[in-house]
């Protein structure tokens, strides 16, 4: 929980009437200075200057509904109550069947009539035990000044009710009683609340499958035993034993073994990785088929695992902005509903002369017009939008990025850890009168010892061909120079173009050979024996295997792409070449580069940054929308609004596309929820439609906007992996 953020698990809410009037009651809170409630999610997140749970949890029972404070460690559900909840559902079919039997047997010919104290008896349990929960949460509303569902469904049936008993009692009822209508509304209406809230657990299930990749407990080696000690008991530091299989606990860096790890539940890789000594494993994973011990870095809520749930949640509670104009709407929908309602009664009672069939009309005006759907539509989508994302290794941190990404025009990219590796790799070796592999040899072996990036890229170079490399003796480094030893009773110096000079290779052929590669960016050195130029050696940033595949997708989606680097001009260039990108801005200073996105934004391109570094942060805030990869720096991860868990491109375009579907699905269900009622409401109050088919039509509503969003679980990531 982030500092002067309070989360709590709120109930009793039905409509998105509901979670406005419990904001507006947070917000009087002393000490809050903003508060937001998920209807999807039943959760509120509350920020204050200071404590204020106790303060904000009475203010949430005053509006009439009750809370309590969020617990990562709760249990998604609460089997008693979805127990308590089927049987309820199951009582009213039972006692509503016989009502509806003469109406659904009627046009086959059958005729006959329930007595109407038989109806008395099966739709009051109907009415006031199973629809208990409509009074109370009437009652909270009416306390609060307000209006919700519960409200209409309350007004409704009880008049339907009230005067079927009118006339059972007074004897004028002569078979035409509507206890069915008001049992099969109060039926439907628990029946589709009940497949509501069955369906909104299925969008929570990225997150519950997150949370069970955490193990309780851990095997730590202590004084020279290993022993099993529950997970929060780990300390930062400690030695982690891994066995064959295992899923590993904390995030951590490998000390002794080698294996393979499984991290696609965590960072939607599909392949296992490789992790030697200095490899470092994430929380979550499963280990393949090597032991290994690893020292912990990060543990509890610092561990990726954690913070990739705490973001999941985060942009679930979080409203995207279209959201903001459904509140506004919801906020005004119970009152006109209610006077719609009432002109209906008292239009029809005085155009027809029957008030009993004015009364039926205005029930179902009463009935049909439920905030339910415009209430879960943008927030059922975002709840599965996000989940599906971060299960193929896109972390969405808030709704607002979701649904603005979709709209991106043009992707500006840094270059080095973005779109290359990040590191120098060894591109070319060119020996002077001896072959490529002779001159790997002698360069790996004076470099062998040292940590400087270049002299690995050669060692690796050297392991990756299956080069011999000597054993060198009398190493030195000699700053700003090179390095120097000896090998048998030779002499070899991996030279910079300075001390290369000094030791008297001619200047014009180091000119020549370094030329065409200092034209590419790439930085040179030369292998000398003596005075002897014995070879030239090229080093550049590689790029990444998909690099050019995403750039690909990208054109294909529409999007535009710049390369922005604080690179060399020529270095960036071919890249930019090789890539096919649009265009280049280099040798760009990290100031300049949120300047530049700050231009492109103002000449109308919607503009997403991809970066990794510390450098890239201040142009990732200033785009529409930041895209950090997570393996970069934790400043660029905090400043994005997307992170890609695997340093992959690709994933660029699959962001943008699940945006796209997502925002896609939002409309839809807002298109279809305001059309229901734009069609059911005047429908309704002319007459068109029963009480009952009026309840059904509710029902299926708020179920069809969740199902609708729940499609969104079948999307795939469509890059080259």
């Amino acid at each position: 929980m982030a500092a002067g953020t309070l989360d709590l698990d709120v109930t009793g809410m039905t409509c998105a009437a509901c979670a406005g009037r419990i904001e507006k009651a947070l917000r009087k809170v002393p000490g809050v200075t903003d508060a937001t409630v998920n209807l999807a999610t039943e959760r509120a997140s509350v920020l204050s200057a200071g404590p204020v749970a106790e303060a904000a949890i009475a203010a949430i029972r005053q509006a009439g509904y009750d809370a309590s404070v969020h617990r990562d460690e709760a249990p998604p559900a609460a089997p008693a109550r979805w127990n308590r909840d089927a049987l309820e559902v199951a009582l009213a079919i039972a006692l509503t069947l016989p009502l509806v039997a003469p109406m659904v047997a009627a046009p086959f010919g059958a005729t006959w009539a329930v007595p109407g104290w038989l109806q008395f008896v099966l739709a009051t349990p109907v009415q006031f035990f199973v629809g208990a929960r409509f009074y109370r949460a009437a009652w909270s509303a009416l306390r609060a000044r307000s209006g919700n569902m519960d409200l209409l469904v309350a007004l409704g049936t009880s008049a339907a009710y009230g005067l079927s008993v009118y006339l059972l009692v007074s004897g004028r009822g002569h078979g035409h009683l509507y206890f069915e209508a008001s049992a099969v509304v109060i039926t439907l209406v628990r029946l589709g609340k009940w497949l509501e809230v069955r369906a909104k657990r299925q969008t929570t299930e990225a997150i519950r499958a997150l949370g069970a990749l955490r193990p309780d407990k851990a095997t730590v080696l202590r004084d020279g035993v290993e022993r099993e000690v529950p997970l929060a008991d780990l300390r930062v530091g400690d030695v982690v034993a891994v066995k064959p299989g295992e899923r590993i606990a904390v995030d951590a860096e490998v000390i002794e073994g080698a294996s393979h790890a499984d991290e696609s539940l965590v960072t939607g890789e599909a392949l296992p990785v490789a992790k030697t000594v200095g490899s470092r494993i994430v929380g979550g994973a499963v280990n393949g088929e090597g032991r290994l011990l690893a020292r912990a870095t990060a543990v509890g809520a610092e561990a990726t695992l954690a913070r990739i749930i705490r973001a999941v949640e985060s942009a679930q509670a979080a409203k995207a902005p279209i959201q903001h104009l459904v509140d506004r709407v919801s906020e005004i929908f119970v009152p006109v509903i209610l006077v719609v309602a009432l002109v209906t009664l008292v239009a029809t009672g005085l155009m027809i002369g029957n008030w009993e069939v004015a009364l039926l009309n205005a029930v179902a005006v009463l009935v049909i017009a439920c905030p339910c759907a415009l209430g879960l539509a943008t927030p059922t989508a975002v709840m599965v939008g996000t989940g599906t994302a971060a299960r193929h290794g896109i972390l969405v941190r808030d709704a607002e990025a979701l649904e603005v990404a979709h709209a991106v025009t043009l992707v500006a990219f840094d270059k080095t850890g973005t779109l290359t590796a990040g590191k120098p790799a060894l591109v070319a070796a060119q020996g002077e009168g001896i072959e490529r592999s002779e001159a790997l040899a002698l360069a790996a072996g004076v470099q062998r010892g040292s940590e400087h990036p270049l002299a690995r890229a050669v060692v690796e170079a050297a392991h990756a061909e299956s080069v011999a490399i000597p054993v060198a003796t009398d190493v030195r480094a000699i700053a700003g120079r090179g390095v120097e030893g000896r090998i048998g009773d030779r002499t070899i110096a991996i030279a910079s173009a300075r001390w290369a000079a000094e030791l008297g290779v001619p200047r014009e052929i180091l000119v020549a050979r370094s030329a065409p590669f200092a034209a590419a960016g790439q930085t040179v050195s030369f292998v000398v024996e003596r005075s002897a130029l014995l070879a030239t050696l090229a080093f550049g940033d590689t790029l990444k295997p998909t690099a050019r595949a995403a750039i690909d997708r990208l054109r294909a989606q529409g999007v535009k792409t710049l390369l922005l680097s604080g690179d060399n001009k020529a270095a960036a260039t071919q890249v930019a070449s090789q890539l096919g990108l649009d265009a280049v801005e280099a040798e760009v200073l990290p100031e300049d580069k949120a300047a530049i996105v700050a231009r492109l934004r103002a000449s109308g391109e919607r503009v997403a940054m991809v970066g990794d570094g510390l450098n890239d942060a201040p142009a990732l805030a200033a785009a529409d929308v930041g895209i950090a990869m997570g393996t970069g720096t934790d400043v660029a991860m905090h400043t994005a609004g997307i992170t890609l868990m695997r340093g992959d491109p690709a994933l660029v375009a699959d962001a943008l596309d699940i945006s796209r579907r997502t925002t896609a699905k939002i409309r839809q269900n807002l298109f279809w929820a305001f059309v229901y009622n734009a069609i059911g409401i005047p429908l309704a109050a002319l007459g068109l439609l029963s009480p009952a088919v009026a309840g059904a039509a509710m029902a299926f509503s708020s179920v069809s906007v969740v199902g609708n969003a729940l499609l969104l679980r079948r999307w795939k990531p469509g890059g080259v992996r």
